[in-house]
């Protein structure tokens, strides 16, 4: 098993990448982080091994380093193991790239109940969560009395609303989506609430769900779909649904779901690297347009960046 000691990083990623080509799993010893305290990632210090009489030059890395290593190999980061005071084993586990919902691009029922997507809780995920609660508190969500949530799939996004509020009861929740399963356990998980409606429709054709406007609406991962064409849709909903004092919460994935992880980097069809130039058109196409309808604009997140935007109209 090899022992890093003063390698760079460099070497490591190296080493690593070619032993991950023809296996699915690598394990590597490296100084254990927990050593020192306080200190940066490539700062060099000496220990001593084995009782020798000269001490060896070793180069610090945080275990944040190295989680974030596995995830750009596309691998799970196994629990590391300590080998004495000075080290510990990490295991890295190739991710099965076969095991994603991005795999069934044209199945309409590829978000619905019993399909990959519906193991995914992004509730559970904390870079998603407080990049959208944040979001939330700027958009000043306890104020706005009717929210809107397209692609609303299980409402797992609606229960962090719920979490947050205390008057929730008294809101005017709608959620919208095109996978009849997903709005069937959407409509079971909330049936004692009688402020919470759901409705199976095509965003394409909002308009036959005759939707009064709305002082919040929120859409997560939707409106880039395939099927929509994302620049018509967004101004048509903020045109057509969107109170004058409203604000709206746009969410755009920067990852992907592969085999249980969430892993950093959006992607385009055909490329094997991430890739994010269709993510940044979208992002600042809906903040220069929405600055234009005088809008203050937030830009945050990591996994997802959030899009968060309130109407400073006089």
């Amino acid at each position: 098993m090899r022992r890093f000691l003063n390698e760079e990083l460099f070497e490591i990623n190296e080493y690593l990448s070619n032993e991950l080509k023809d296996k699915t799993k690598v394990s590597f010893e490296v100084i254990n982080p927990d050593i020192k305290s306080s200190t940066y990632s490539g700062s060099k210090f000496t220990i001593n091994l084995n009782n020798d009489k000269n001490d060896n030059e070793v180069i610090y890395r945080s275990y944040k380093v190295w989680t974030d290593f596995a995830n750009i190999l596309k691998c799970k980061f196994m629990t590391p193991v300590k080998i004495d005071e000075n080290f510990v084993k990490i295991t890295y586990e190739k991710l099965d790239e076969d095991i994603s919902f991005h795999k069934n691009l044209d199945d309409k029922e590829k978000y619905g109940i019993g399909s990959e997507f519906s193991k995914i809780n992004k509730n559970e995920e904390i870079s998603f969560l407080h990049y959208y609660s944040q979001s939330l508190k700027n958009v000043y969500y306890e104020k706005r009395l009717r929210v809107l949530n397209l692609g609303v799939n299980d409402a797992s996004e609606i229960d962090v609303l719920k979490k947050l509020d205390k008057d929730f009861d008294l809101k005017d929740i709608v959620g919208i989506d095109y996978s009849k399963t997903a709005i069937n356990l959407a409509n079971e998980k909330y049936k004692n609430y009688n402020n919470v409606s759901f409705y199976e429709a095509d965003i394409n054709h909002l308009e036959k769900l005759n939707l009064e406007k709305f002082d919040l609406i929120i859409s997560i991962g939707t409106l880039q779909s395939s099927n929509l064409d994302f620049n018509k849709t967004f101004m048509n909903i903020v045109q057509n649904y969107l109170n004058k004092d409203g604000a709206i919460i746009l969410g755009f994935p920067n990852s992907r779901w592969i085999d249980g992880e969430l892993v950093y980097g959006a992607m385009i069809k055909n490329y094997t690297f991430s890739e994010m130039s269709n993510l940044y058109k979208d992002v600042v196409f809906c903040k220069k347009y929405l600055q234009q309808k005088k809008f203050r604009v937030m830009i945050t997140g990591k996994e997802y960046i959030f899009l968060s935007a309130t109407s400073i109209k006089k």
